[in-house]
């Protein structure tokens, strides 16, 4: 069979040509045996007329493929090549043993693509909403440099502190956000509810009622007689904010604004920095560009005024400006400490161990304040709840008591 094809040599550029050989395996075999990777092969027909092109099959991402599996993926391919396992082989036992049908599908295409000669890190780039710019990427250094086996474990390291680190964030915020909906929700059951009964006597009687008492009586008469509007309203007005913070500018404010509030700020900016130091450093380990390292990491930032300055660190890398000083221009961003140690990094040529360091320092950091958020919010709730608890027994209890006085 002749085949038309196209492959990528060491350099990275793009070699095409056309062989007889009988099946597309040993074309890939005899491409790796001249140093070339197959990238995409057209069995030609005899009489030139028609050609039937080689396609692969994309599976069927309806499930969401969970942080755990991918964890579970890079760790144990990292062993079995570790183990002398070929990639292809690893791939396809791993597809036979994962209980996620959608990453199921995933790794049998990214196994059937790298069996035909397709290097690992193009056929896991095919997913991008499976396998992040990150990985795809430090997968592609580890082949290029012949440490495939030493990216992996970084790129599990990385998951699982990533992982980890989310895991923590959303724990600690569970606790609060249950009682902030709960009292939300009694509240306006109150409003709706109770407080009519008990007001109801008091409207009867020919007095002036206190000032909280009318407020509270004219707050549920008005939820009661309007409460479709303000359903409608409450939806309407949280489908805008949710548009309005996916706009550029819209996300750049509200960012902007989540960096100043007093009890979140301190968590935001820890976790970028971990995020930051994490991936930058893992990235530095391989053989990436520093200005594409820079690039990456930025993806991988959560806050868009973090994500802009790595931007802007990318390209004046470029220029020769020092990593030391780029930060140095975002003091509101960088904790002194992290410019401090950048400055040394760079100066002793250990960047990236320092790195290490640092995005340690700072999970294990967000990792105590977690801790402690239950307990730092605890008080603030139960001054809300007091305030909002001893409000409505005061509009309760000033007209009955000036009933009582005028007895």
């Amino acid at each position: 069979m002749k085949f038309s094809y196209s492959a990528r040599n060491e350099e990275g550029g793009l070699e095409r040509g056309e062989i007889d050989l009988p099946s597309e395996r040993e074309l890939a075999d005899y491409l790796r045996n001249k140093g070339l990777v197959l990238t995409h092969a057209e069995a030609v027909q005899a009489n030139q007329t028609s050609s039937k092109k080689m396609t692969f099959k994309i599976p069927w991402l309806g499930g969401r493929v969970s942080s755990a599996d991918k964890i579970f993926f890079a760790q144990n391919l990292q062993v079995m090549i570790k183990a002398g396992l070929s990639v292809a082989i690893a791939l396809k036992t791993q597809a036979a043993q994962t209980s996620s049908k959608a990453f199921k599908e995933v790794l049998e295409d990214v196994y059937q693509k790298v069996d035909r000669g397709i290097p690992l890190s193009d056929a896991l780039g095919g997913y991008p909403k499976v396998f992040s710019e990150l990985f795809v990427n430090m997968v592609r250094a580890g082949e290029k440099s012949g440490k495939l086996e030493e990216v992996l474990q970084q790129v599990t390291t990385q998951l699982r502190k990533s992982h980890a680190l989310i895991s923590k964030v959303r724990g600690a915020l569970t606790y609060p956000v249950i009682v902030v909906v709960a009292m939300i929700c009694i509240a306006i059951a109150m409003m709706v509810f109770v407080i009519p009964k008990i007001t109801a006597v008091f409207q009867e009687v020919n007095a002036t009622l206190p000032l909280p008492t009318r407020l509270l009586i004219a707050t549920s008469d008005f939820m009661i007689h309007n409460s479709l509007w303000l359903l409608a309203g409450t939806i309407i007005f949280a489908v805008l904010f949710v548009r309005f913070i996916h706009t550029p500018y819209g996300r750049h404010l509200w960012h902007a604004l989540l960096l100043k509030l007093p009890i979140f700020s301190p968590i935001l900016r820890k976790i970028n920095l971990a995020k930051f130091a994490r991936t930058f450093s893992s990235l530095l380990k391989t053989d990436i560009p520093i200005v594409q390292a820079f690039q990456i990491t930025a993806t991988t930032l959560g806050n868009v005024l973090y994500r802009q300055a790595i931007e802007d660190a990318a390209e004046r890398v470029k220029k020769g400006v020092a990593i030391s000083s780029i930060i140095r221009d975002y003091p509101k961003l960088f904790s002194p400490l992290i410019i401090q140690m950048t400055t040394v990094g760079e100066e002793t040529g250990t960047l990236d161990s320092i790195l290490d360091e640092l995005a340690q320092f700072y999970e294990e950091d967000v990792d105590r304040t977690m801790s402690n958020l239950s307990t730092i919010i605890e008080p603030i709730l139960m001054l809300l709840l007091g305030v909002g608890v001893g409000g409505l027994a005061v509009a309760i209890i000033l007209p009955i008591y000036s009933l009582t006085q005028n007895v």
